[in-house]
């Protein structure tokens, strides 16, 4: 069998090809030696890929063991935080008024000499008598007095007056009223219990009277 005659142009083409596959060998050849040296440190027996992969494992464990530890022991010092703030807000609680009833005991001394007073006015006669009674209601004008202006001066809170002025139902609570042709608005004509305010809010409204303006149906049948 003869063999086969391959045209020029065939062969000019098989070569162009082998030329270019060697040319990218080439370039495939350099371009591995060009490679970073790091590169050149990777583990080539299986072996030595096993070592590194188990020093990575390894070095990972213990950074993990590190978080672990930071996070219980950022769990820990929130649980403390929190133990804390719950008592401080406990305690703000309890002790919130301290102040005020450590202003009131000075008070309670007062009304304890009072009664002190009035066991002697009981027991007193005559003149006596007279007297021990004078000195235990001044002692309690004076306890009063001393409350009230501790609670004003101190804490801010007020009396407001009330009869004579327009019925306010913020400021005043209707107990009794009474129609009266003299008034075309309602007003307080008797107090009761004072009202009082905190701050300028009303902590407790007067116990009041009201005089009611007479419809005017109702003055009609009176002029009749």
């Amino acid at each position: 069998m003869k063999d086969r005659e391959i045209p020029i142009h065939e062969g000019e083409d098989a070569a162009a090809a082998v030329a270019e596959a060697v040319a990218k060998a080439g370039e495939a050849v350099a371009g591995e030696e060009t490679r970073p040296e790091a590169g050149a440190d990777a583990p080539s027996t299986p072996e030595e890929r096993v070592a590194a992969l188990e020093a990575r494992c390894a070095d990972l464990e213990a950074q993990i063991a590190d978080r672990n530890d930071q996070y219980l022991r950022k769990a820990a010092d929130f649980e403390n935080y929190r133990k804390r703030m719950a008592k401080e807000k406990a305690d703000a609680i309890d002790f919130a008024n301290q102040s005020l009833l450590v202003d009131l005991i000075p008070v309670l001394d007062d009304f304890e000499r009072a009664l002190k007073s009035a066991s002697d006015a009981k027991n007193a006669e005559g003149a006596d008598m007279a007297a021990a009674f004078s000195s235990f209601f001044e002692g309690i004008g004076m306890t009063e007095s001393r409350l009230y202006s501790t609670l004003e001066n101190k804490w801010g809170l007020k009396r407001y007056v009330s009869a004579g002025e327009p019925f306010d139902p913020e400021r005043h609570e209707a107990l009794m009223t009474e129609q009266s042709a003299e008034t075309a608005e309602p007003v307080v004509q008797e107090e009761f219990v004072k009202g009082y305010l905190l701050k300028d809010r009303v902590v407790r409204p007067a116990k009041v009277k009201v005089l009611m303006p007479t419809p005017p149906s109702e003055e009609l049948k009176m002029d009749n």
